[in-house]
């Protein structure tokens, strides 16, 4: 039978653990805060960050929510970025992405202070990813490796092949194996021979934006299968990048869409949050 790895389950219990440690700093006076902007009318980014709010004042952190309007200027948000980097009552600072087009987003993500990063995506924080002293982690990526953790899924020692080679998920998850001892295969959209190269794995992330792509096909009998990606089939539908309906009784682990990610990243964003206010 092949097991879910059922990531609500265990952001439920990382949240609860999170209001012990918001309680201890308020305590002392800290109060954990996270500052999250839009720029625009996203509606797929409005839900991401009613999701993230809705985390943060379940756990303890006090989640300032600015909804800029779409015409803002890329200098005028660089000025209120640096506003709250200044500002020593602020422990973690987010960028909704994407922004609007006058907005270059490598630009704001590396305005955003490294020690008040909690998205991980400053190129001083990926720098210290990558050299194995890592101080602050994507999201995505970090909740994968709590997941395999809490489930006892070794990753020393193991063939690992991660499909995308995104600067969110697919890069920084492969470094994150590597500090792990795993053996790492990244493919992506000009790998030849793709399916010869995943059977290979012994746990393979699934992170290419492609829905239900992953067929049986790609994948060994027993493999740990790490589905990240989240789209809507011609029905609407939530689905994966991995065709459910083929890991099961195929696969050994594999994450659910939805209910096996997701709710491991938000997670992972207020751990971090609240990691950054007690080193304040």
């Amino acid at each position: 039978m092949t097991v879910l790895l059922d990531g609500k389950k265990l952001a439920t219990t990382v949240r609860s653990k999170l209001k012990e440690r918001t309680a201890a700093l308020r305590a002392k006076g800290i109060i954990p805060r996270l500052v999250v902007i839009m720029v625009g009318d996203n509606s797929a980014s409005a839900v991401y960050v009613r999701n993230k709010k809705r985390a943060a004042t379940e756990v303890g952190i006090e989640a300032v929510d600015l909804h800029l309007p779409v015409t803002t200027s890329q200098d005028e948000l660089l000025a209120l970025i640096d506003q709250y980097n200044q500002d020593p009552k602020v422990h973690g600072i987010l960028v909704q992405l994407p922004l609007p087009q006058q907005i270059d987003e490598k630009v704001v993500t590396q305005a955003i202070s490294p020690l008040k990063d909690v998205d991980g995506f400053h190129p001083v924080n990926v720098g210290q990813l990558f050299m194995g002293t890592p101080q602050a982690l994507p999201c995505t990526p970090r909740g994968i490796m709590e997941l395999l953790a809490a489930y006892d899924i070794e990753v020393a020692g193991k063939n690992v092949v991660i499909m995308g080679r995104s600067n969110i998920v697919g890069r920084p998850m492969a470094a994150l194996m590597v500090n792990h001892d795993a053996t790492v295969t990244i493919t992506h959209s000009k790998t030849q021979n793709l399916a010869a190269i995943t059977r290979q794995a012994d746990i393979l992330v699934v992170a290419i934006g492609r829905g239900e792509f992953v067929t049986k096909d790609f994948v060994k009998p027993g493999a740990v299968v790490v589905d990240v990606g989240m789209n809507h089939n011609a029905e609407g539908k939530l689905v994966g990048d991995v065709k459910r309906d083929d890991m099961l009784d195929h696969a050994s682990y594999l994450t659910p869409v939805p209910g096996g990610v997701g709710p491991m990243t938000i997670a992972m964003l207020m751990q971090q949050t609240v990691e950054f206010a007690e080193r304040s």
